[in-house]
């Protein structure tokens, strides 16, 4: 796609498609931005990128996963320890119906 097929019409499809409402002033605003866009990502067409490798990753880092082992649990009483309000080894929440 060019800038010059850009009109009225692939905005009003545009819109339809995205569900949005311009006005006339509206659409000539959104045409001269999808212009804009378009003549952005055509620069890069004039681009030498002969020597530039493909980006996969958008970084070096790789995940350093521990092993997964068993942990010993939490007892019932260290994890209400800090709770608001609680009975013996339950959370003491508000009533909900």
């Amino acid at each position: 796609m060019n800038k010059e097929e850009i009109n009225e019409q692939l905005v009003e499809r545009l819109a339809r498609l995205a569900r949005l409402q311009f006005d006339a002033q509206g659409k000539e605003q959104i045409a001269e931005d999808l212009k804009k866009m378009i003549g952005f990502v055509d620069q890069i067409v004039d681009l030498d990128l002969a020597e530039v490798e493909p980006l996969i990753h958008m970084s070096e880092e790789v995940n350093d996963f521990r092993p997964a082992e068993p942990q010993p649990a939490v007892s019932p009483e260290d994890a209400v320890k800090n709770a608001p309000d609680s009975e013996d080894t339950f959370f003491r929440v508000p009533k909900v119906l």
